[in-house]
């Protein structure tokens, strides 16, 4: 009987994990129509005033997603106001939900992604994940490594998806 062979372990395929390029930190959304009256209307004073005396220290190195869960109509200037609130305390703050802010936190990482490790490598993108992944994160490390690799995949090791794959010459 001869001896089983890891053919993938043996193999120079790269997996390229999107959890491993997971920001920790907390993710928070901030929803401010409580800070509104009757939960609709922006009264300039009464705003400001919820603000200072808020506890934007308990945001320290947060992900904030900033929005109003009510239908009120949001002046810019008050999400203007609340990110002065936040500046040197969050890592990061964006107006909309938590799906959005995840969204964001993962393009910035993958635009600073250096490629040059992936360079003319065989390069399989994970798809299982545990953490929450934005879908958008597939396709910008799809256009940020196709130009790099020598062939580009999908899936897990024994059951991959071809996206790419460089002809030589």
């Amino acid at each position: 009987m001869s001896e089983i062979i890891n053919r993938v372990a043996n193999s120079s395929l790269i997996t390229f994990d999107l959890e491993d390029y997971y920001p920790e930190g907390k993710r928070v959304e901030i929803d401010i129509k409580d800070w509104l009256f009757n939960g609709f209307i922006l009264k300039e004073k009464e705003f400001r005033n919820h603000l200072d005396n808020h506890l934007w220290d308990s945001y320290k190195d947060a992900y904030i997603a900033l929005n109003c869960s009510t239908d009120a109509i949001i002046p810019g200037w008050a999400y203007m106001l609340l990110v002065t609130k936040l500046d040197h305390i969050a890592k990061l703050v964006v107006i909309g939900n938590l799906e959005l802010l995840e969204t964001v936190i993962f393009k910035s990482v993958l635009d600073s992604l250096d490629t040059l490790p992936f360079k003319d490598k065989a390069v399989i993108v994970k798809g299982c994940t545990n953490k929450p992944i934005p879908p958008n994160a597939y396709l910008w490390i799809t256009q940020k490594l196709q130009g790099v690799t020598k062939s580009l995949m999908y899936g897990e090791a024994c059951s991959s998806v071809p996206l790419i794959k460089r002809k030589k010459g």
